[in-house]
């Protein structure tokens, strides 16, 4: 099955206090170093020394593991008991081991003040938002309902969204626009218009959403700019950035200028065989995430770390895939600190073991592979305080 269950021996606080050493990992900091085993000391909620032998009344057992900086899950939906489409996140970051969840477009400019008032106040987890273009975001998405929110041009409001906007600039990275026909009947072209226009007066990225055309997949790759990210970047045909002829030129040229390609997983917006056609042309998505919500939560996305071991599955690196879900998502949303490990920064780390059994994984049109090469979540470091651990890793002196 999927590494996707929270591990049964994973404990929420075991220590007293948030000083504590992560002891004997492989520390990817991404802070201009190479990965190397070291221990990190963690007081008062920040990264306060790295290095050899450091000893701690409470301690971290990581050897053998992988010390990252916190994951990054850039494309999720969150805004629970408010849209129809959010999931709660915080069992997901506990079995994924994610520190920092960005909302893509559940809140528009109409009801985003209530996603910062209830969710990110509230999180023990880094939580951002892009806002979604339409006023009431993504309304009419569950099993038995499908309404796209930029089905009518009414609720294309910029005024609205260029306000929630400002309103937030502790909460919003970035605009986010369905340009597809699922999400827009016939104006992807029109919502995907307005989104650049309030993004250019904002001085933000926009996510632009694909799906059926239109607008088709090349419209939309032509009006990205650089920093704007393109989700569902693997997603199959119809629109997908792969033809017979290969990786679309469009896809190659957007990637040159610095748009940024994101997995987006979700319910169909993932293709084994796309990624594999993309990877063997050395077109590599920049950025790794789950796109989790109410038809994607329990399969086949479930979460980031098993979105993330199907890439590795792939072919991909274990360090580019960290890399995708970390540095990378972080310099996007420009959050730069998210993104490494540096002595003086807020702690937010993630520990992730080795998972040797095997796995089958399934894709969004409903292609298995099989692993015995994983990472499972051991614990999870965000906002400064140890938030789960495996126990049997976790001792106090």
């Amino acid at each position: 099955m999927p590494t996707s269950s929270v591990t049964q021996t994973m404990a929420l606080k075991p220590f007293a206090t948030n000083d504590f050493v992560i002891k004997g990992g492989h520390v990817m900091a991404f802070d201009g170093q190479d990965a190397d085993v070291m221990d990190v000391r963690v007081s008062d909620g920040r990264i306060v020394e790295l290095g050899a032998a450091l000893s701690g009344e409470q301690v971290i057992d990581a050897s053998g593991a992988i010390v990252t900086p916190g994951l990054i899950d850039i494309h999720t939906h969150i805004y629970r008991g408010a849209t129809s489409l959010s999931v709660p996140h915080e069992k997901v970051a506990i079995r994924s081991s994610v520190g920092t969840f960005v909302d893509a477009g559940s809140a528009g400019g109409g009801n985003i003040d209530g996603f910062e008032e209830f969710i990110q106040r509230s999180s023990q987890q880094n939580i951002f938002a892009y806002l979604n273009i339409s006023f009431p975001g993504i309304f009419g998405f569950s099993k038995n309902v499908m309404v796209g929110e930029a089905e009518d041009v009414r609720l294309l409001s910029k005024i609205d969204c260029i306000e929630a906007a400002k309103r937030h600039p502790d909460l919003i990275v970035g605009i986010k626009v369905r340009a597809g026909k699922m999400a827009a009947g016939e104006n992807g072209a029109k919502a995907l218009e307005v989104a650049l226009e309030v993004a250019q007066e904002l001085g933000l990225p926009i996510m632009c959403h694909v799906d059926y055309s239109p607008p088709d997949i090349e419209h939309i790759l032509k009006a990205l700019r650089p920093g704007d990210i393109l989700t569902h970047c693997c997603r199959p045909d119809p629109n997908s950035v792969v033809t017979r002829e290969g990786v679309m030129q469009a896809a190659w040229q957007a990637k040159k200028r610095g748009v940024f390609f994101d997995i987006g997983h979700g319910m169909g917006g993932f293709s084994f065989e796309v990624c594999r056609q993309m990877l063997a042309q050395g077109f590599v998505p920049d950025i790794i995430s789950s796109d989790i919500h109410c038809l994607s939560v329990d399969g086949p996305a479930f979460d980031l770390l098993t979105t993330i071991n199907k890439i590795i599955t792939l072919g991909v690196s274990q360090v580019d895939a960290i890399k995708a879900t970390t540095q990378t998502p972080a310099r996007a949303i420009f959050k730069d600190s998210l993104g490494r490990i540096r002595v003086g920064d807020t702690a937010n780390i993630s520990v992730l073991k080795p998972d040797t059994a095997e796995n089958i994984y399934v894709d969004a049109v409903g292609e298995k592979i099989s692993s015995t090469d994983a990472l499972r979540a051991a614990a999870l470091v965000a906002k400064g305080s140890l938030i789960c651990c495996d126990r049997e890793l976790a001792t106090v002196k």
